[in-house]
């Protein structure tokens, strides 16, 4: 009986037996999950190298997956487990970066990826260009062999249309045989251009720096010591050594009128200020994801001129106080970043002052890596995901710290800007404007290339003066004047002057001055539809309204006859809440159709 005051007895019931409890113990020690085993493990460590006495790096983790995907062609699962315990990193995350990527093809099993896969660019240039075609009939033509023929979005080769790139080998003006024959050689590895051509692209102003005869897929190019014998890197080590005033440099920037050349337009000059008041220690990244259609100026300046983009990077970085540079180079760029990482050993190797860290660092096909947040996030070795803002890069970027993110024209032009004045940039220009600006040109011109064109050119200006008029068969129907996300523009309006906030009241803009040109024969809706494929291949999945709201207007704009009503509900929808300018761009080109060119869907103006 109980007692007051007492606690009352409790009867010990046994819940297991010792060797129960012993069983328990045991299995609770086996660790859960796939395991890696003892061969994948091997095989890992074999090509990433011994492992760091601090352990592998977490940023690292997509360059690793690069170097199991060149190794096997594919990421086998097994070697993810493997990777996952040699980086001491959960599975979880392992896989998850490695599916978001287009150029990452995770295998289960035994399962083997074919030996070669060809990308045929189905992006508008190539598209105009008979794309189609070779998708249609190469995979019977290669049928006997392994090889995998797959479309992919732009592969920033406009000016060769159609391009196919043969595992990493870039097949230009490519038809069945060049083709046939690219596959019959089967290269394991990008080539690399010979570095004996003395290249300045100021001296193209107001001129074509490509479109005028015959294209080479690999151009020469400037290397290193042709680069120095020509007063090339005096500037940066001027500045390093505190023989140039760095304010008199950002003084230089500002006055020059230099604005962001990926896309968003923002005064460099000021970029550089706000950066350099944030606190220590600073980074850069630079951005040459160069994925939006139809732009591949970028390119062509690196592929011909590396260490002037690299001497703007040394100046910047001293200016704003940068500790390390990440540049971040598309995939599809093989040849280009052969030509760089080249460059790069060259410059550590005698350089011209003390060098800030430099990480070459390789997308992997994803086209929203072009988005500044999402970019980094690439950097860091996650999914390509665009962060909310606040907080901005400048503030809280590259591994939290204030980071200058440039893309990679911006920086190429430094030099001549400062040792030319700022005068003779701002010098150029017309109908008002100010600069220069390095237009895409691509469709249906005589010469398409790149354009070094005074800001404020017309693109009827544009393709009379330096494309040699459209291409015969064809009248001027239709342009883009800003890439994919920039709108389509009639004809009838030809005579705007094409430069940052000209383009906005006609629902346009330029962003990275990717000009295409449409003919009489092509229908504009045809090239938004190609656009808003392009869009909806290309989302990266996180925010709803972008996700389904790109899938779900490229099948209504599929109808001979527009549903203007629903298509304009998801223009709202994607305009408003999207987290990042894919989702908010995304309509553009359908706004632009509804405008301009009603007769097309069966609507009245």
């Amino acid at each position: 009986m109980n007692h007051p005051g007492r606690s009352p007895e409790v009867k010990a019931v046994a819940v297991a037996t010792v060797d129960e409890m012993r069983e328990r113990i045991r299995r609770k020690s086996k660790l859960k999950g796939r395991q890696a085993d003892d061969q994948s493990l091997d095989e890992v460590r074999a090509l990433l190298g011994a492992r760091p006495q601090a352990g592998h790096r977490r940023d690292l983790l997509i360059e690793h997956l690069h170097t199991l995907n060149d190794a096997y062609r594919c990421l086998h699962d097994r070697h993810l487990v493997a990777l996952a315990k040699e980086m001491n990193i959960p599975m979880a995350e392992v896989y998850e970066v490695a599916t978001f990527y287009h150029h990452f093809e995770v295998v289960r099993g035994d399962g083997q990826a074919p030996g070669l896969t060809v990308r045929v660019c189905d992006g508008l240039a190539c598209e105009l260009a008979g794309a189609q075609d070779l998708l249609a009939r190469l995979p019977a033509l290669l049928g006997n062999q392994d090889v995998r023929v797959i479309a992919a979005p732009c592969i920033g080769r406009c000016e060769q249309a159609p391009a196919v790139a043969v595992h990493q080998q870039a097949v230009p003006f490519a038809t069945l045989e060049v083709v046939v024959a690219a596959v019959g050689q089967a290269p394991a590895s990008a080539s690399v251009a010979q570095a004996t051509v003395p290249f300045a692209a100021a001296d193209f102003a107001e001129h074509s720096v490509t479109g005028t005869g015959a294209v080479d897929a690999m151009p020469g190019y400037t290397g290193y010591a042709l680069y120095r014998a020509n007063g090339g890197y005096a500037l940066a080590a001027a500045v390093v050594n505190g023989e140039e005033d760095a304010e008199r440099i950002i003084k230089a920037m500002e006055d020059s009128g230099l604005r962001g050349l990926g896309g968003a337009g923002f005064p460099a000059g000021r970029k550089w200020r706000i950066v350099r008041e944030q606190p220590a220690p600073r980074l850069m990244a630079v951005n040459i994801d160069e994925g939006e259609p139809g732009t591949f100026k970028d390119r062509t300046y690196l592929e011909r001129d590396p260490h002037r983009f690299l001497e703007g990077l040394l100046i910047a970085a001293q200016v704003v106080g940068v500790e390390a540079c990440y540049i971040y180079l598309r995939d599809e760029y093989h040849d280009c970043r052969a030509i760089l990482q080249a460059e790069l050993d060259k410059l550590r190797a005698d350089p011209p002052c003390e060098l800030p860290l430099i990480e070459l660092r390789r997308g992997a096909g994803a086209y929203i890596c072009g988005e500044e947040s999402a970019m980094i996030e690439s950097i860091e070795g996650k999914r390509g995901e665009p962060r909310m803002r606040p907080p901005y890069i400048a503030q809280v970027g590259l591994f939290g710290r204030p980071t200058l993110e440039h893309n990679f024209e911006t920086l190429y032009w430094v030099r001549d800007i400062v040792e030319k004045g700022p005068q003779w940039f701002s010098g150029f220009g017309r109908n008002g404007r100010k600069g220069l600006r390095s237009f895409s040109v691509s469709g249906r011109v005589k010469h398409p290339g790149v354009k070094l064109a005074p800001a404020g050119i017309t693109v009827r200006e544009l393709i009379d003066e330096y494309c040699g008029g459209m291409a015969e068969g064809h009248d001027f129907y239709a342009y883009l004047p800003g890439g994919a996300s920039g709108g389509i523009l009639p004809a009838s309006l030809g005579d705007i002057p094409l430069d940052f906030d000209t383009l906005q009241p006609y629902g346009c803009f330029i962003g990275s001055a990717a000009v295409m040109v449409l003919g009489h024969q092509d229908r504009a809706r045809d090239a938004a539809l190609n656009m808003m494929k392009f869009f909806e291949h290309e989302s990266c999945g996180q925010c709803t309204p972008c996700r389904v709201g790109t899938a779900k207007a490229a099948k209504l704009m599929q109808a001979e006859r527009w549903d203007g009503d629903t298509l304009e509900d998801l223009n709202l929808v994607m305009t408003d809440a999207s987290i990042c300018g894919l989702g908010q761009a995304a309509p553009n080109p359908v706004r632009s159709i509804q405008k301009y060119f009603p007769h097309e869907i069966g609507a009245t103006a």
